[in-house]
Parts: C-alpha cells; sequence; structure tokens
C-alpha cells in the first residue's frame, strides 16, 4: 500500500496535523505541500488537508480538489478552523469540502481547531461586519491545535488505515 499525505498551511496548523497523520501511517508515504503534489493517482490513498479560509475552502483548495479527486480515488480530508469543534455552523462549512471532493470515494473527514492567523483576527476586529467583529472578540484558539486534537488526527489516520487494511482483497 501507498499512501499520500499532502496539506496546505500557512499558519502552522494544518501542517502538524499533517505530520501528525503521516506519522500512523505504516505503509510506503509522502508528505508534501499541496503545491508540490502532480498526481495522486499512484497513492491508495490520499490524506488531504487544508485551512478553512472565509466559511469554506478558498479557490486553490476548490481547485487542486476538482483537478484531484476524481475517478473514485480514495481521499480522506482534515481540515483546519479557528472555531471550536461545536460550533453550529461549522458542519455547512465542512460540506463544502466535501462537495469540492465529490469525485473522490471520501473515506473520511477530520476537523480540529486552530490558532486563528493573528492578522486575520486583526482584519475580523476592524471589520464592518459585527458577526466578524464578535467572532474576533471571542476567539479562543490560542494554542491550537492542542496535544488532545493531534491525537485525534493521529486516532484519524490509524482508523482510516484500518478500513483500508480491512477492505483490501486476502
Amino acid at each position: 500500500m501507498k499512501a499520500l499525505v499532502a496539506y496546505l498551511s500557512s499558519t502552522g496548523n494544518t501542517k502538524k496535523i499533517a505530520e501528525a497523520i503521516c506519522d500512523e501511517i505504516r505503509c510506503y508515504k509522502d508528505i508534501m505541500k499541496v503545491d508540490e503534489v502532480q498526481d495522486i493517482g499512484s497513492y491508495d490513498i490520499s490524506f488531504l488537508g487544508f485551512p478553512v479560509h472565509g466559511e469554506g475552502p478558498d479557490k486553490k483548495t476548490k481547485e487542486f480538489l476538482a483537478k484531484h479527486c476524481t475517478g473514485g480515488r480514495k481521499v480522506a480530508l482534515f481540515i483546519t478552523h479557528a472555531a471550536p469543534e461545536e460550533e453550529p455552523e461549522l458542519p455547512e462549512t465542512l460540506a463544502k469540502f466535501k462537495q469540492a471532493a465529490a469525485g473522490a470515494d471520501l473515506q473520511g473527514v477530520f476537523d480540529c481547531q486552530g490558532e486563528l492567523a493573528k492578522g486575520v483576527k486583526f482584519i475580523m476586529k476592524i471589520a464592518p461586519n459585527k458577526k466578524l467583529r464578535s467572532q474576533a472578540k471571542m476567539d479562543n484558539s490560542k494554542g491550537q491545535p492542542d496535544s488532545a486534537r493531534v491525537e485525534k488526527a493521529r486516532a484519524f489516520a490509524r482508523e482510516t488505515m484500518s478500513r483500508m487494511d480491512s477492505s483490501k482483497p486476502s
């Protein structure tokens, strides 16, 4: 079996989760930034990680997923965001990533809180949108993803790989 872990990360949150996932994979594996990925077709499973921008995937992420998540390729998504996991709007946000990867055979989706970038938080604080200002004021993402979230990412990788192993013909 051959696995890929590819990620897009500007603050280090998604990279941290990608490294944790990669550490749990017990077969041939590659880890790289998404802009280094040429093709995922030679991998049995691809773990693809992205941060939430705005309220979903940014244009680059959508293009990447549309290009690579085709033909029923086995893909597991991992997504970082500044919101706590119990945020009521989060399922709608995650659904946008799933939709962008609709051509893949989705093996699972992991999401966790990551620390909100300081520059983004500053912009939110001065934004005309009252909701954004309120979210910036209530931000509790400092220090995320913490060790508990990293361990959950590791468990996600183990479970996903275990399902892959059990689905192989004997």
